[in-house]
């Protein structure tokens, strides 16, 4: 039996935080960043996103939307304050990042928050449709579905997987065209070796913000789940520097 992945929600401090997963990713993107987090007293709430971790990958793109995960990063947001947690910081890795930066936008109760190896501004190459073929045959694998099977279920998923990209795509160009709007702290993380999206993606949309409002690292030789590779305790350490001065403020 898998198991599936489950959202995360580890209950602290009176300090919020929201992160949110890659696109075909998970909670699992942010166990350990939460689970550090909350050893310093952070409450932390990661949600999984509609149509992601269900074993079926088909399920992105029948259930999950830009607009429905829009809607799962509010609900996370009214989730917390449901509970009574005023000061809340939302940050995303890659895709997550687009709703992080969106909520920033939207909403100027929430205290700060970031990317972590996110096309807000894209430009370049990326590899997620190659990627996504290789995660869904991967987990078809473990499925047990083989052969000719799981050839047809991954036709049908190339047959469908441009037109999410794309709405995928003019929901970051809206998003990139107002982040004027955003006026609180942003913290902006990148790996220099990233092979998923451009990793120039970072510098472009921290040189977006003034520079009184941005804290942007790069991280060498580090590819694109700066969550998890050899980046991670590096990228803890400086978000929790982050969290710290914002949430003194």
């Amino acid at each position: 039996m898998i198991r599936k992945p489950t959202p995360l929600f580890f209950e602290q401090g009176p300090h919020a935080v929201i992160l949110l997963h890659a696109y075909s990713g998970s909670s699992n993107d942010m166990r350990l960043l939460a689970r550090r987090l909350e050893s310093e007293n952070y409450t932390v709430l990661a949600p999984i996103f509609t149509g992601h971790a269900t074993g079926d990958p088909a399920d992105i793109l029948t259930a999950g939307s830009p607009q429905q995960w829009w809607h799962d990063t509010q609900a996370a947001i009214q989730q917390l304050r449901d509970r009574g947690y005023q000061q809340i910081a939302i940050f995303g890795l890659s895709l997550g990042g687009l709703f992080a930066t969106r909520a920033l936008m939207e909403d100027p109760q929430l205290v700060g928050g970031g990317t972590i190896a996110s096309p807000v501004i894209f430009r370049g190459q990326t590899n997620v449709p190659t990627a996504f073929i290789q995660m869904a045959r991967a987990t078809y694998r473990q499925a047990k579905i083989v052969g000719e099977e799981q050839d047809q279920k991954v036709a049908w998923l190339q047959d469908h997987l441009t037109a999410q990209l794309t709405a995928i795509q003019a929901f970051a160009d809206t998003t990139a065209t107002h982040l004027d709007r955003v006026t609180q702290p942003v913290f902006v993380a990148q790996g220099d070796a990233d092979q998923m999206i451009d990793p120039r993606s970072g510098k472009w949309l921290a040189e977006a913000y003034p520079q009184d409002q941005v804290t942007f690292h790069e991280y060498a030789g580090a590819g694109h789940v700066l969550t998890v590779n050899s980046a991670h305790h590096a990228l803890e350490q400086d978000l929790l520097t982050f969290l710290h001065l914002i949430f003194e403020k």
